[in-house]
């Protein structure tokens, strides 16, 4: 039970960062990889050093092991890397502690899945946990709208990652994300019946 204290403390403190980053208007940590990550990187860190404390010899082969990760090519998500970081830590572990292994691997899978939890429900309320980027590498669900005046629900939106403004045309140009084909049907419909709309534009994942 004690060893589950500071792991709670971590997720907590990396959830608490993440809405203050996000209150003060930091709208890249709403993301579904920085969401994970806030929770995940602190639990890591905290298992590689207790893995490592009080060995100098393992302190040293655990940061030539970690330097793996500096790929040569661009990684399209924090998470992407931060997974990465988890794997390496999860073999290290293993040969050292069996259990530090363990608990990561569970609070790792768990967080996954509670924040995928935590989207559904909060779509139910039509809020979200945590917005879509197209800068993570994910392929999602894509609705392009062009409009000859700003619309309002679209402008306050969850599903809005992008919009832009084009003057000598006088269009206002939108790009939403959605996570399945139902919720992008669903506001497609909503969006057909205003007359302003010049164009719509769909990609499914």
């Amino acid at each position: 039970m004690d060893e589950l204290k500071p792991i709670f403390l971590l997720i907590v403190s990396g959830l608490l960062l993440r809405y203050s980053l996000t209150f003060t208007g930091q709208a890249w940590a709403r993301s579904h990889a920085q969401t994970v990550t806030f929770m995940v990187l602190p639990i890591i860190t905290y298992v590689i050093t207790k893995t490592i404390s009080g060995n100098i010899a393992l302190s040293l082969g655990m940061i030539g092991a970690l330097s793996i990760v500096r790929f040569r090519h661009p990684v399209k998500s924090a998470l992407e890397l931060v997974m990465y970081f988890a794997l390496i830590t999860i073999g290290i572990a293993t040969s050292v502690r069996t259990k530090w292994a363990i608990q990561l691997i569970l609070c790792a899978i768990l967080i996954i899945l509670l924040a995928k939890l935590f989207q559904i429900i909060a779509n139910k309320f039509g809020k979200s946990f945590y917005s879509m980027s197209f800068n993570e590498g994910n392929v999602t669900n894509t609705l392009e709208i062009v409009s000859k005046e700003k619309i309002e629900e679209i402008e306050k939106s969850e599903n809005l990652v992008n919009s832009s403004n084009d003057n000598i045309n006088k269009e206002h140009i939108y790009r939403m994300s959605f996570n399945n084909k139902k919720d992008l049907k669903n506001f497609k419909k909503e969006i057909d019946a205003n007359k302003n709309v010049d164009k719509v534009n769909i990609i499914y994942n």
